[in-house]
């Protein structure tokens, strides 16, 4: 089974927590505090694996999980650093963020691995909080939290070349013969139920890939038959080859045909509508009477004023085909466009030093502070001890929002609120 979308679930790790110890020794009088800092989260990263060509096996596992750091120990034993994961994608693959669709990353061309999610950072241990005043803290930091998300993997395929076609025009049989691939092949609708790639080797050339692009009928681009799930696979390629039944073995009209693929590419991206066209009218070689020349002669006089040339072939005896794969060959060559990869739009990990914090008034004696670098804080710090919440407070002053909050008119006794939490201001 093909498989070229899934949903999966993946974590980064947490970072330990730092240690509260004090050194303990005989003949070591005032020893201090020892307690070490906690390991790092460990990352989730993606990586291109050549060796695979389908996204089956998140259909199977859909949980992919970095390990926690480790708690810092006494004697100033750090923790150990968690495990990073990597999951395997086949080249192509773009990952989505599933809450807003936007991408995170595409895993094609030069992108063969990419950090996804970062661990949390190690919290650190008392022995660094020790100073001239305070020489005994009984306070560490707890390891930031882990970063946690549903991603969308969308295959689509990277092929130089699409082919196009209604069923049973003869795409399968010319596929077999020009590259080395084996997709199954019979007379009826629907034989192609997955993209066929192959390489195509044309000598005096470096050659080209093709994609066997299948299931298009009218209404692909809504969803109507296969097409929809595989129209994605045209994305990246640079030339389309329609494969039209020449012969109207099943009385079907070819220059019709072409017209409904084409409403179809542009139904679904605008973009398909503009990529270079060859038309190879296939089965020549079952041509009955004047019938078949007079199909070539109705495409030639739709379409070739258009700059869509026309090639007569027979993917059964070979005829026409080498000319055919020379043409596409020199479209290639002439193009100059850069390859299509998808641009990020999301990012999970960002830094947070930049972004800004809200601070208003709400009313009188109510004040409120919002922001992801507050809301981060207030996972990474322990309120519940002194020495932590006199961290937090520190945080808010370096970073002038308790000035701000002065500025705004803010009086001894009054409630600020920071998200679920309020708290009553004092100087």
């Amino acid at each position: 089974m093909f498989a070229d979308h899934a949903k999966i679930y993946i974590r980064s790790g947490k970072g330990g927590d730092g240690h509260v110890s004090f050194r303990r020794e005989k003949y070591v009088p005032a020893g201090g505090p020892d307690g070490g800092d906690g390991g790092r989260g460990g990352d989730l990263i993606f990586e291109v694996d050549d060796g695979i060509n389908t996204l089956n096996d998140f259909r199977n596992i859909r949980k992919y999980v970095a390990g926690d750091g480790q708690p810092g120990g006494k004697k100033r034993c750090h923790g150990a650093d968690g495990a990073d994961k990597i999951v395997y994608v086949p080249a192509g693959t773009i990952v989505r963020d599933a809450a807003s669709g936007k991408v995170i990353t595409d895993m094609s061309f030069d992108n063969r691995r990419e950090v996804i999610l970062r661990g949390g950072k190690g919290g650190k241990g008392n022995m660094n909080f020790a100073t001239p005043t305070m020489q005994a803290p009984k306070y560490a930091q707890p390891g930031q939290p882990c970063q946690e998300l549903e991603v969308l993997l969308e295959l689509k395929v990277i092929a130089d070349v699409g082919l196009v076609g209604f069923p049973n025009v003869g795409k399968s049989t010319f596929l077999s013969r020009v590259t080395n691939a084996k997709p199954k092949i019979a007379n009826y609708h629907f034989t192609t139920l997955n993209p066929n790639l192959g390489v195509v080797d044309l000598e005096g050339t470096d050659g080209f890939v093709i994609a066997d692009i299948p299931g298009l009928i009218e209404g692909a681009s809504e969803g109507i038959g296969l097409g929809h799930e595989f129209l994605r696979h045209i994305e990246r390629t640079k030339v389309i080859i329609h494969m039209v039944d020449a012969a109207s073995v099943e009385g079907r009209d070819p220059v019709e045909d072409i017209k409904i693929i084409n409403a179809e590419l542009s139904a679904y991206s605008e973009k398909l509508t503009n990529l270079p066209q060859v038309i190879a009218a296939n089965k020549t070689d079952v041509f009955y009477g004047d019938q078949g020349e007079e199909v070539l002669e109705a495409l030639r006089k739709e379409f070739e004023p258009q700059g869509i040339q026309v090639f007569p072939i027979s993917a059964v005896s070979g005829k026409g085909v080498k000319e055919l794969l020379y043409h596409v060959k020199g479209m290639l060559n002439e193009i100059k466009t850069e390859p299509v990869v998808f641009e990020r739009e999301f990012f999970p990990e960002f830094d947070l030093s930049t972004e800004p914090v809200k601070v208003e008034k709400i009313e009188d004696g109510l004040y409120s502070i919002e922001g992801s670098r507050v809301e981060r804080m207030l996972g990474y710090t322990n309120l519940e001890t002194e020495k932590g919440f006199a961290f937090f407070q520190r945080f808010l002053r370096e970073n002038n929002i308790i000035e701000e909050l002065e500025n705004l008119g803010i009086q001894e006794g009054d409630t600020v609120q920071i998200y679920d939490l309020h708290f009553d201001y004092y100087k």
